[in-house]
């Protein structure tokens, strides 16, 4: 028994030491970039604390694999190279332990889908480097709009983005201020709807995704779609407004869905 508590404890304290190392090292690379520790803090992935002794403090009182996506989409907006300077699994590794798990609980969500109106069309003419780039800087437009109404990007989907807000308000709002974002000659479209989602491995599953891409789908460049569903919850919202809801059937949703055009105005 003493022989196996004492290759427990010794597993115990390489792991730590493991840690402290790995810690160690990504506080380094912060620390050579200043806008990086700025937005590691800003978003609450780290603490002051930890950056001065890493590994001997939490990397933040509150760490989630979500605090770790927006500073990563944060920093790959400001500088696309820090992706592969600093590395999703230390960070990751660095997170694990004090986050809560929701993966297989139903959440409220409201589920946001867009997508660029013309851009297979512009990739054929301009080729695919042009509509890389493109999109980079569609992307880099899209984060700090998504962020700043709670919301963040679940995935990408080749030119469009799946998105989730905590309130069905947020998701309008938000949906109406992407519209103008879309890069020249493209138009963006955008469906909207609201209810509980199971959240497994950070992307979201269910009938509500299943309805806000449909409803984005049905949509025009330039349109923003939502559900009878939304525009209930959300109530009036000042300086905008909701057309009278129509029917429409989609494939593969079952009875028909009440959706309306969101505008400003």
């Amino acid at each position: 028994m003493a022989l196996s508590d004492g290759a427990k404890e010794a597993g115990a304290t390489a792991v730590t030491s493991w840690r402290i190392a790995l810690a160690e090292r990504l506080a380094g690379v912060l620390r050579r970039d200043p806008d990086l520790i700025d937005t590691a803090i800003e978003v609450g992935l780290v603490d002051r604390k930890w950056l001065e002794e890493p590994g001997h403090h939490p990397v933040s009182t509150t760490p989630t694999l979500d605090k770790v996506q927006r500073f990563l989409e944060r920093s790959v907006e400001r500088r696309p190279s820090a992706l592969g300077a600093l590395g999703l699994n230390a960070i990751q590794v660095l997170s694990q332990g004090s986050e809560k798990r929701t993966d297989g609980v139903p959440v409220a969500q409201s589920i946001v889908f867009t997508d660029l109106e013309g851009f297979t069309g512009y990739t054929a003419t301009h080729g695919d480097e042009a509509a890389t780039q493109l999109l980079t800087e569609h992307h880099r437009t899209v984060g700090p709009i998504v962020r700043g109404r709670g919301g963040r990007i679940v995935k990408r989907l080749g030119d469009g983005l799946m998105l989730a807000f905590p309130a069905p308000e947020a998701a309008v709002l938000a949906a109406l201020e992407l519209v103008p974002t879309a890069p020249e000659p493209l138009r963006l479209r955008a469906g909207v709807h609201c209810g509980e989602a199971i959240e497994t491995m950070g992307d979201l599953i269910g009938h509500v995704v299943n309805v806000a891409a449909r409803v984005a789908q049905s949509a025009k460049g330039g349109e923003v779609l939502v559900t009878r569903d939304v525009r209930d919850a959300a109530g009036e919202l000042s300086g905008v407004t909701f057309s009278r809801p129509r029917k429409r059937a989609f494939k593969g949703v079952g009875e028909p869905v009440a959706v309306c055009r969101a505008a400003v105005g």
